[in-house]
Parts: structure tokens; sequence; C-alpha cells
């Protein structure tokens, strides 16, 4: 394998860890601090994905000096500090640093400064490009100036590849640049998911995809280069399986996590393995094929125990319940649910894999709803839905409208017809922010059991609110 996509380059620059920064952090957690960030930037009104994974790329020296959105929320949580103070290098050291060149790209061994590139604005609008001359850094200048399409510069700064290989021409082998660019893609796509859902991302992110595994067959500048490539290629194939899955392409989504798995295999990635089982056996369940989402879901665990990650395993554990539910045995469901609480039960660690980050208390409560429902006990599917609607961070806007669907399902099932309306209305006041074709199916399946009661003022509300909304495409 290295023969094949390792070529010799110079030397990149050894990053300086952030020693400043990893001692502010004291004994949390990277996953308790990042959730510290988040909290943070809600109270001043700023939007950042910050996770273990942005909080151990700063204190490894991956990245310099943090962007603009980032440094507004740093130094509300450390007043009276500076981002020297913090351990990051002055802005002006790595802000639009030139090639070294003229009139040729940089070599894909050439070392250089590191920017952070996330959450560029969080806030813009999906479909947006931007050029930005003050945050004008390597990965943007090198990705996103080059002409390259509106679903390349949306979902990730991987716009040369793409331009490459629509025009036949050889994409040059990927530097630490690139790889950081496919990273930084696989965060835009779940960032914009967790908010927004995916019917409005999915055609879109098959480009950013079909660029990444260009990289891949044109092979890479380092070893370690290629792994992360491999890594990021296979993370995105996972995103991008999971935008189709939820949007309801169930053949799409069967094989881009295929493709992920094969990626995970080809390149020994436990992890990247685990994580596509676990999304395959979430697919079979939603597809009716329970029986293999119990086995799709015991493979990844057999997959992730090397990786000590309890919460890994939680949400494993949770992904093997639902198949056993759809087998009505709730015996194996219970026993499964058990094992789940167990693993959640002691806490985050640093093992814990940087999709996760969506994975907390909420997530916990709303799968084991999903469980209940589907074995028809109506009454504990609605008090976990509850709960899970109840205990999500609103930053994941889609997650919580999620819930809330569920909530009003089990209700409406369980003979609440009141209570299921007004938790109804309360997911139709969040479709305005979210597409996803799953919520809207939920919703038209409660809205069914609704109907006989009608005469309901409540319920008759909802139901005229929900007939008058705009068809998904």
């Amino acid at each position: 394998m290295a023969s094949s996509t390792v070529t010799s380059a110079q030397p990149e620059r050894p990053p300086r860890p952030n020693l400043a920064f990893r001692r502010l952090r004291g004994k949390r957690s990277p996953a308790e601090f990042a959730a510290a960030v988040r909290r943070a930037a809600r109270e001043i009104g700023e939007r950042v994905s910050c996770d273990a994974r942005y909080v151990g790329r700063v204190e490894a020296g991956e990245i310099r000096c943090p962007n603009y959105a980032y440094e507004r929320v740093f130094l509300h949580m450390f007043p009276g500090r500076t981002l020297t103070d913090l351990g990051f290098a002055p802005r002006s050291s790595v802000r639009g640093r030139q090639a070294r060149t003229t009139g040729e790209s940089r070599g894909a061994g050439e070392p250089y400064e590191t920017y952070d590139t996330q959450d560029l604005r969080d806030t813009q609008d999906l479909y947006e490009t931007h050029d930005n001359n003050e945050e004008s850094d390597v990965l943007r200048r090198a990705f996103m100036t080059s002409g390259a399409t509106v679903a390349a510069a949306s979902l990730g700064p991987l716009g040369l590849a793409l331009d490459a290989a629509a025009a036949g021409r050889p994409t040059r082998r990927a530097g630490t640049g690139e790889a950081g660019a496919l990273e930084e893609a696989v965060r835009r796509i779940r960032l914009l998911d967790d908010r927004h859902g995916a019917d409005g991302l999915y055609r879109r992110a098959a480009a950013p995809l079909r660029t990444a595994y260009a990289l891949l067959d044109a092979g890479a500048s380092r070893q370690a280069t290629a792994d992360r490539l491999y890594a990021g290629a296979g993370e995105l194939a996972i995103s991008v399986g999971w935008l189709a899955h939820d949007s309801g392409r169930f053949d799409d989504a069967r094989s881009h996590y295929a493709e992920a798995l094969a990626t995970a295999r080809m390149n020994g990635d436990a992890g990247l393995e685990a994580h596509a089982f676990c999304n395959m056996a979430f697919l079979a369940r939603d597809a009716g094929r329970p029986r293999e989402a119990v086995r799709a879901a015991q493979a990844a665990q057999r997959a992730a125990r090397p990786l000590g990650s309890d919460r890994l395993m939680s949400l494993l554990a949770l992904r093997e319940a639902g198949g056993w539910a759809g087998l009505a045995d709730r015996v194996g469901c219970e026993q499964a649910l058990v094992r789940a609480q167990a693993f959640y039960g002691r806490g985050p660690s640093d093992t814990d894999p940087e999709w996760m980050t969506f994975y907390g208390e909420a997530e916990l409560e709303g799968l084991e709803a999903q469980c209940w429902s589907t074995l028809g006990d109506w009454p504990r599917a609605a008090r976990h839905a509850r709960r899970a609607a109840d205990l999500q961070d609103p930053h994941f806007t889609r997650n919580l409208a999620l819930y809330s669907a569920e909530l009003a399902d089990d209700l409406a099932r369980g003979g609440r017809p009141d209570e299921a309306a007004g938790a109804g209305m309360r997911v139709l006041d969040l479709l305005g922010e979210v597409q996803s074709s799953r919520i809207h199916t939920m919703l038209a399946g409660t809205t069914r059991v609704l109907l006989p009661h009608r005469r309901s003022s409540a319920v008759s509300t909802f139901l005229d609110r929900h007939a008058a909304l705009p068809r998904p495409a």
C-alpha cells in the first residue's frame, strides 16, 4: 500500500504543541472542553462546531491561530487573556502567506503554516460562495478560489482537484493541505446536517466525495498523509451515505456505506470500520432488515472493542437493540439496552471518535424511545422521547425536530391525541430550518393516526397546519 501511494517529498515542519491551551483545559476531557466551548459560543451569539478532534488539533499545534469566531469565543471564556496568552501565533504571521514559487502550485510536500478554516462562517448560507481576502489562508486560497463548482465550494475546499478531474488532467499528489481540506469537508457536512437535515445537502455532497477518491487515486506525499486521506475519504463516504439515508435514498446509502467499509479494510482502519458498520446497522433497521441490523451492529462492536471508547460501544449496543426490537425480541433488546446504559455511564474519554459529537444523553434517550416504539410499548417510548427532546442541545436542530416527532407519534399511538398535536406543532415550528424526509414521513404517519380525533381543536389545528406544508420534492 505504501509503495503505491507514497512518494518522496521534502520533510514537513512538525507543529509545536500548544501547551498553554492544554493547561487551560485542565482535567476536562477534550469532549467536555469542546462542549464548554460550544456553550460559551451560544452565550455571545456565535456558532462554532467545536469537538474533541478540534481541541486535539489546537493542542497539537496544528491550528496556529483560530478564525475570528473561535477567537471571540476563547477570549470570552478566558477574559483578560490575549491569543498569545492562549498559546496561539499572532494572526499577522499566518494570514495570507503566499507560495514561494511564482506561477506554479506549491509542491505537495512543501511545509507551510496552518491556519484554522473550520467554521469559516458557520452561519453562512450553504449555497453561497465566498472570496474573503481577510481569511485567504493557504487552504482556502488553494481550493476555494479556483472556479470550483458551488457544491465543492459549499461543502469543502476541494475545488482544484475537482476542476482537474473534470478537465481530464491528472490530479497532483496530495499533501497535508488536501488532507486537511477533506477533513473540513466532513465537518462542514455534519454541521449543516445537524442544523438543517439531509434533503438539501445530499446531491451537493457527491462532488466532494468524487474529489476525495480522485485524491486517493493520485497518491500522497507521505504515508501519514495517505492514512489521513483514506480516513477522510471513508468518513466522507459515510457522511454522504447518511445524507442519502436520512433523505430516504436507501440504495444510495447502502452503496456509500459499503464504499466506506471497503476503504476502512484496505487501510486497516478499525475506527472507520466500526463507524461504517454502525451506520449499516442503522440503515438495515430502517430498511426493514432487522436481522442484518443485529449482525452489522455486532460486527461494529468487534471492530470497536480494541479502540477503548465506552461511548462508541454504548452507541453500537443501541444499534443492536434496534435490530432486536425489529425482530420483536424484547429480551434481546432489553439486554442490549442495559449494555448501552452501562457503557454510557462510564463517561467520555479521549478515545471517543470525533464523529460522535452528536451522541449524548438526548440521543441515548431518543434511540431507546425508538426501540420501545418498535416493540409497541407506547407509554414507555413517549417517556424516553420526551426526555430526549427536553435534553437536546438546541444547536442540533435536526435532532430536536426528530425527537419531538418521535414523541408526537408515540403519544398519538398511545391514545393521547391532544398532547400528540402539541408535540407535532413544535415539530412544525422547526421545519423552516430542517429538511429531512425522515421527519416528514414520521409526521405523515402521526397525522393518519390523529385523523379520527379531528373534532379536538388542538388536533384540528395541527392537521390543518400540516396539510398546508409544501410537499417535499
